[in-house]
């Protein structure tokens, strides 16, 4: 093999290196939503029906706890959505919504499974209506309970509780909430069916 046909070769394995590894930077992987809500932790008896097939899951619900992964593999959480508050009231005479909007606070229960959840819930939460329009949370804070501050650190085993505030339109018809771990950057997401 002489000199040109090296470096030819050479640059050319280096070419499909680099579109490799190109293709692997930019692959987010697979998206996923998820619906399947956690067994009890008491554990239901298993079905003795060899033959029967197993009923389909259904759709997680208020109550529900959905196990979720990060972007890491070590970043996993159990998040449930504790309880829903329509038309909330505003903590404070200054925490009023918008003309012809409402507050509605949800409150999630975040346990971290793998390592230390360090994040800012609000970034990892959305609201859908019937229509499939998502809202993004409000600054604001209302009485339905204690919010979670803006950056929240809970060690591995433990378990956070707070309400996330949303301003939606006063006719919009609740429909899901859902929360990705990792500001809402991994690939597999949380959803809770309202209705």
């Amino acid at each position: 093999m002489n000199r040109s046909t090296a470096r030819r070769s050479a640059a050319a394995l280096l070419a499909a290196s680099l579109v490799v590894l190109g293709a692997t930077a930019c692959d987010s992987g697979t998206s996923s939503v998820s619906t399947e809500a956690k067994p009890p932790a008491s554990g239901a008896p298993a079905s003795t029906g060899g033959a029967e097939k197993p009923a389909a899951a259904a759709p997680a619900k208020v109550g529900d706890t959905i196990a979720l992964k990060g972007i890491e593999k070590s970043t996993t959480a159990d998040v449930t959505v504790v309880k829903v508050v329509d038309n909330a009231e505003g903590e404070d005479e200054y925490s009023k919504p918008a003309d012809g909007k409402r507050f509605v606070a949800v409150q999630f229960r975040i346990k971290a499974t793998g390592k230390a959840y360090s994040d800012a819930p609000a970034n990892s939460a959305r609201l859908l209506d019937a229509q499939g329009q998502s809202f993004t949370t409000s600054l604001y804070d209302t009485k339905a309970g204690q919010g979670f501050a803006g950056s929240v650190n809970i060690a591995a085993g433990e378990s956070g509780l707070g309400f996330l505030t949303f301003e939606v339109p006063k006719d919009a018809a609740l429909d899901k909430v859902q929360f990705t771990l990792d500001s809402g950057m991994a690939d597999q997401t949380g959803q809770w069916k309202l209705s």
